[in-house]
C-alpha cells in the first residue's frame, strides 16, 4: 500500500515577517507547502483567489496577508477593508468549495484597548481604529463562512528577523541617539514570529485532526509596556537601559489610537491540545542572535 499523500499547505503573505517564519517551519516539518507573496496572489481579486486555490486544492490555507499600515488606514480605509476585510472572505468562499481549512491571522486591534484584565477569546469585540474594524470584518467573514473549519488566530506586538519591528527599531535607534523617549502607558505581549509560526503549524495539524474552530489567542506569555520592552532590547544589546526614557501615548500621538492594554488570554488553546505559547522575555532571549544578525552586526555582546 503506497503512503497516504502529506496534505497540502498554501500561505498567503509569504513575504511578510511572519509569512516567510511558517514558510520555513512548514519546511523544516516536511510539509508540502506552496507559499505565495503579493506578487503571486492579491486576495482582493476573488476570481484570482478562486482559481489559484482551484489549481492547488490544499488542506490547509494560512492567510498572512494583510494591510498593517494602522495610521495609513485611517486615511485609506477601502484600500485597508479590501486588504483586510474582503480579502479573507474570498479565501473563505474558496475553502469552503474546496472544504480546505483556513486560518486567519488577526490582531488585538478588534479589541478596545480599555480593558483591565486579558481579553480572552469570545469576549466581546470593539475595534477603535479603521485597522481594527478591517480586521474585525476579515475575522466575521471567515468565521461565517467556515463556522467549523475556520480558525481565527489574533497575535499582536510581533517582531523577527525577517521585517521591520520595534525590538529591529530599537537595535538601530541604540547606535543612533544617546537616549530614546518610549512610551510606558501601553501593556501588551511582544510575540516573536518564530513562536506564531510554530503555533500556526501546530494548530493547522490539530485541525485536520478535528481541533474545534473558532478564535485562538497566539502571544507569547506574561505582559510588559514598550518603555520596559525596549529596556530589555538595550541590556541583550550590552547598552545601558538607562537610556531609554519614559513617556506617554498622548505625547506621541499618532493618526490612529494605539490600545492601552493589549493582553490576550490563552485559554482555549487545551481545546486544541496544545498548551499557551512561551513568557515573552524567553522567546526574546533566544531570538536575539537572529535579530542582531540581521540588523548586520556580526558579534553579539554578552548582556
Amino acid at each position: 500500500m503506497s503512503p497516504s499523500p502529506r496534505p497540502r499547505w498554501l500561505v498567503t503573505g509569504a513575504s511578510g515577517m511572519l509569512g516567510r517564519d511558517l514558510t520555513h517551519v512548514l519546511a523544516r516539518r516536511g510539509a508540502a507547502v506552496t507559499a505565495l507573496g503579493r506578487d503571486a496572489l492579491d486576495i482582493t481579486d476573488e476570481d484570482a483567489v478562486r482559481s489559484v486555490l482551484a489549481l492547488h486544492r490544499p488542506a490547509v490555507v494560512v492567510n498572512c496577508a494583510a494591510w498593517t499600515a494602522v495610521d495609513a488606514a485611517e486615511a485609506e480605509p477601502s484600500r485597508a477593508m479590501a486588504v483586510n476585510g474582503d480579502g479573507p472572505r474570498h479565501l473563505a468562499r474558496a475553502c469552503s468549495l474546496l472544504g480546505a481549512v483556513l486560518l486567519q491571522v488577526s490582531t488585538d486591534y478588534v479589541f478596545a484597548g480599555t480593558a483591565k484584565r486579558p481579553y480572552q477569546e469570545d469576549d466581546p469585540t470593539g475595534p477603535a481604529t479603521v485597522y481594527g474594524v478591517t480586521k474585525r470584518t476579515g475575522e466575521r467573514a471567515v468565521l461565517d463562512t467556515l463556522p467549523d473549519t475556520g480558525y481565527v488566530v489574533r497575535t499582536a506586538w510581533l517582531y523577527g528577523a525577517g521585517g521591520s519591528n520595534f525590538v529591529a527599531t530599537m537595535m538601530r535607534l541604540e547606535a543612533e541617539r544617546d537616549t530614546v523617549h518610549v512610551v510606558d502607558d501601553q501593556r501588551g505581549q511582544p510575540t516573536w514570529t518564530a513562536d506564531v509560526a510554530e503555533r500556526l503549524a501546530a494548530l493547522g495539524g490539530a485541525a485536520l485532526a478535528g481541533a474545534p474552530g473558532g478564535v485562538y489567542h497566539a502571544t507569547n506569555s506574561g505582559d510588559t509596556t514598550w518603555y520596559a520592552l525596549a529596556r530589555e532590547t538595550f541590556r541583550l544589546l550590552g547598552a545601558d537601559p538607562g537610556r531609554i526614557r519614559p513617556t506617554t501615548t498622548r505625547a506621541l500621538a499618532r493618526p490612529a489610537g494605539r490600545p492601552g492594554y493589549s493582553v490576550l488570554g490563552h485559554a482555549r488553546w487545551r481545546e486544541a491540545g496544545l498548551e499557551p505559547m512561551r513568557e515573552w522575555n524567553d522567546a526574546l532571549a533566544e531570538a536575539f542572535p537572529a535579530l542582531y544578525a540581521a540588523a548586520g552586526r556580526s558579534a553579539l555582546p554578552r548582556p
